[in-house]
């Protein structure tokens, strides 16, 4: 217990099911609706009418954050501001585990990752007002070209170009849009570090010094990528040399739990609290429990040896291809 709250941490070792049982029941009696001798006369939440339901959640019943910001804390809910302050911060731990060290911010959102794009380019419409444009790489896949029509900006799409047998990010084309357009009408690039072969990932150094050259934000669609040591390199690197203002995984691809979640993170921490109180309301609380419960069943040394199993298997497969 000390590592994860005090230290904000994965444990090294995983825990087993009783455990974790035990630590979610000590949680939930910390919020209001489960108070002995509770009464909740004119409360609107926390009431459950099926016990099935209740146990499925462990009696985490108010979800997440309060009316303004998924990341608050609600007072007459504290096991679950708490689970959800654990939560991020277990994860945070977790990114920097899988390769990029100098991350500073994330929050787990209950969308998954089309959604949670089209989050952060809302957010970056404030910032950038007369922007219209979206410099997109192209990659065959509709949420992430969903996720800026939704937020009601213009697709660039920029075709790739063969390179072997390998489909890579056309730089040159990038910037000669970049200069068409002019960099203020421009609201940010948008890569993607994996996606389906022949495609490799977009030359994230490359892009981010482009975007750092000529002050355009750089949101990455890191849908697949915290499983690829080479995918997260490729970001610590972007935001080492050049911009990357965030980036965005899946929970469902990256961690084995159900669909529906997705994490963004950052390297400017205050730009990370902007998005999460872009977010209108409060939020189901069900992707961040799932997540905690797998890493704290896990532990970090777990997932380290999912890293690594997964890794054996890529170099098998190609092995056994050729």
């Amino acid at each position: 217990l000390y590592i994860i709250i005090i230290k904000g941490k994965c444990p090294e070792d995983g825990w087993d099911e009783s455990t974790i049982e035990l630590f979610l029941h000590e949680l939930a009696i910390m919020d209001s609706n489960n108070f002995l001798g509770n009464c909740g006369v004119g409360e609107r939440e926390g009431r459950v009418a099926s016990g099935l339901v209740a146990r499925r959640h462990y009696r985490l019943i108010h979800g997440i954050g309060r009316s303004g910001d998924i990341s608050a804390v609600q007072p007459k809910a504290a096991g679950s501001s708490l689970l959800n302050k654990l939560t991020n911060s277990v994860v945070l731990d977790i990114l920097k585990l899988a390769g990029v060290r100098t991350v500073t911010n994330c929050f787990v959102v209950p969308m998954a990752t089309g959604m949670s794009l089209t989050l952060c380019f809302l957010t970056l419409r404030h910032k950038r007002p007369k922007a219209k444009y979206i410099i997109w790489p192209r990659i065959d896949q509709k949420s992430c070209f969903k996720s800026m029509i939704t937020a009601g900006f213009e697709p660039v799409v920029i075709e790739n170009v063969l390179e072997g047998d390998e489909l890579r990010t056309d730089i040159k084309a990038v910037e000669a849009k970049i200069k068409a357009l002019g960099a203020e009408n421009i609201l940010c690039v948008h890569s993607t570090t994996s996606c389906f072969a022949p495609r490799v990932p977009d030359r994230l150094e490359e892009l981010a010094v482009i975007c750092a050259n000529y002050d355009i934000p750089h949101i990455v669609n890191n849908a697949y990528g915290v499983q690829s040591s080479k995918c997260m390199h490729l970001i610590q690197q972007g935001a080492r040399v050049g911009r990357i203002d965030a980036f965005v995984q899946s929970l469902d691809k990256n961690f084995m739990v159900p669909v529906g979640g997705a994490i963004i993170a950052g390297f400017n921490e205050s730009f990370i609290q902007e998005i999460s109180k872009m977010y209108p309301g409060r939020a189901s609380a069900s992707p961040s429990l799932d997540v905690l419960i797998t890493l704290l069943s896990l532990g970090a040394s777990g997932y380290k040896q999912l890293l690594k199993e997964r890794k054996v298997s890529f170099l098998a497969s190609s092995t056994f291809l050729k």
